[in-house]
Formats: C-alpha cells, structure tokens, sequence
C-alpha cells in the first residue's frame, strides 16, 4: 500500500512538468504560426485567457482541446508532441 502511495505521490509531482512542457511547446508552435494568442484563439474559438493557462502550463487540457490546437496548427496531434 505505501508503494501505490509513492507512485501516485511521484506520478502528481511529475503532471504540471508535463503541462508546463506541453504548454511551452505548444506555445512555440503558435509563434512560429505568426498568430498571437488572441488570433490563435478566436481561430480556434477558445478564450484568450485559456490559451495563456495552457501556455504556462496551468490548464491540464482535455484530448478534445489537444486536438483543436493541432488542427489550429495544422499539424496532427502527433507532431505535437514531439519533443515532449
């Protein structure tokens, strides 16, 4: 039982690294789009300020959302997260 503790302990340790390296990527992308947050926003029809919490990694973002940022990017899911 302590074993599933640490694990679970280390696994929501290791989430806003995950969110925060998603978010940068994510953001990198958007720029080299050349769209602001607020173009690429009202593109894909999400708030603005959703779109800075995914940037600094403080929204953890549904499957569906991850797969309108690709198609806002025009690039698969895939490719977004490469790197990773």
């Amino acid at each position: 039982m302590c074993q599933i503790s640490v694990h679970y302990a280390t696994i929501a340790h290791m989430e806003p690294i995950l969110r925060r390296r998603f978010g940068e990527r994510f953001k990198s992308l958007r720029q080299a789009s050349g769209l602001s947050q607020e173009a690429f926003a009202d593109k894909v029809g999400f708030a603005r300020t959703y779109m800075s919490r995914i940037e600094t990694g403080r929204a953890n973002v549904s499957l569906d959302a991850i797969d309108v940022l690709a198609s806002g990017l025009g690039i698969t899911v895939s490719e977004l997260f490469l790197e990773l």
